[in-house]
């Protein structure tokens, strides 16, 4: 096998896990935008040309008629942001990729996919086929269960019964440990969840995202340079 293609096999196969726990929330996705008055072709090209699973459910949340388009927007820009901070983290180990490949990686960065890759270079360069594997894997799982969504949705009248509404916190939950390998992350995960928790209190709205992603970063940044066997 080449080594593209193995390399791209390795990058879906990683994704695997996440991109299976993404399933349920594409066909909640699927399912609720159809209440909402949107037909099945609306709510697939969202998920094709959109594919952020925060913001689409942000934007289905909020969607009426007449279609308060000013609001979306804002509260999906709002909701976004992070991936900002994400694509500014995942960069440094981007020195394989061309300008215009680096412009599609961020078409398909979700958290899953940051975190993945992220992982990755952390112990081998992350590799343009890698990633790849990571994004096409996640994307085309999306899109099928956001479909499978507007077919089967009328069957998921309670998802709170069946452990829906805690799979989405628990895959993050997952995503954040896969990331402490040792003290350091501890102050950065705290404060950061600490900040997010308060600002969401105080303020409201999604402003508590950015908050505790900037909060996490200050510490990341004042925390002493890791030296050996930390």
């Amino acid at each position: 096998m080449p080594a593209w293609k193995q390399e791209f096999k390795s990058g879906a196969l990683a994704i695997a896990p996440l991109a299976a726990a993404a399933v349920p929330f594409g066909m909640i996705l699927g399912a609720q935008a159809l209440q909402k008055g949107l037909t099945p072709a609306e709510i697939m090209l969202m998920s094709l040309t959109v594919f952020a699973g925060g913001a689409q459910f942000m934007a289905v949340g909020l969607w009426q008629y007449p279609v308060p388009w000013a609001g979306i927007a804002f509260a999906v820009f709002l909701v976004n942001l992070r991936h900002v901070l994400m694509s500014a983290s995942l960069v440094g180990s981007m020195g394989q990729f061309r300008p215009w490949q680096r412009w599609l990686a961020v078409f398909v960065m979700a958290d899953e996919t940051w975190a993945t890759a992220e992982r990755r270079a952390a112990v081998q360069p992350l590799t343009v086929a890698y990633y790849a594997g990571i994004g096409v894997a996640l994307y085309a799982t999306w899109a099928v269960s956001t479909a499978l969504g507007t077919l089967l949705g009328g069957l998921i009248h309670n998802p709170e019964k069946l452990g829906f509404d805690f799979a989405f916190p628990a895959v993050f939950i997952c995503v954040v440990m896969g990331f402490a390998r040792s003290w350091r992350a501890a102050p950065v995960i705290l404060v950061s969840a600490a900040t997010a928790l308060l600002v969401r209190h105080l303020a409201g709205g999604t402003w508590y995202v950015i908050a505790g992603g900037l909060a996490g970063m200050a510490v990341a940044a004042a925390l002493p340079a890791p030296g050996r066997g930390r």
